[in-house]
């Protein structure tokens, strides 16, 4: 599949939340929504994101943004970190891979000389009608939502 592209139609999705409920981007219809992927539930930096997200929950809401995070942890991983963190937003669990396939996230990595498979972290933000606004590729993840605000000047 090509790399989607700021402008692209937004690959539809539908998968499981933290909660076991089928979620899938056109219940998002009519808002501007921050999909963003993460590596790994509890894990540093994916702590670091979510917890920026969620201290910053309030502002991008009145803003109209709705937070959705997605990685190929299951509900059961979703649901704890979700718990011991207090997050407000929804976590979407992609065991199969098809959504991270779908965004082109799901990528070759290295670590310690040792190559393998696994979700990039990168933040789409796609407006109502479906379309994405705007790519992060360089995430910092202790200002993700500072990222989001000055990309698109608020």
């Amino acid at each position: 599949m090509a790399e989607l592209k700021e402008g692209d139609k937004a690959p539809a999705f539908s998968a499981k939340d933290q909660n076991g409920n089928t979620v899938s981007l056109s219940d998002f219809a009519g808002n501007d929504v921050i999909l963003y992927f993460y590596p790994k539930d509890d894990t540093p930096g994916c702590t670091a994101e979510a917890c920026d997200f969620r201290d910053n929950y309030q502002s991008l809401q009145q803003k109209g943004f709705t937070i959705v995070g997605v990685s190929t942890d299951d509900e059961k991983s979703h649901q704890k970190f979700v718990t011991k963190y207090s997050l407000p937003f929804t976590l979407i669990s992609d065991e199969d891979k098809q959504i991270v396939e779908a965004y082109g996230v799901w990528v070759e990595k290295n670590m310690y000389g040792k190559k393998y498979m696994g979700t990039g972290r990168k933040t789409f933000i796609i407006d109502g009608e479906g379309v994405i606004k705007k790519i992060i590729d360089k995430v910092d993840t202790k200002e993700s939502s500072k990222q989001v605000l000055d990309l698109l000047g608020l």
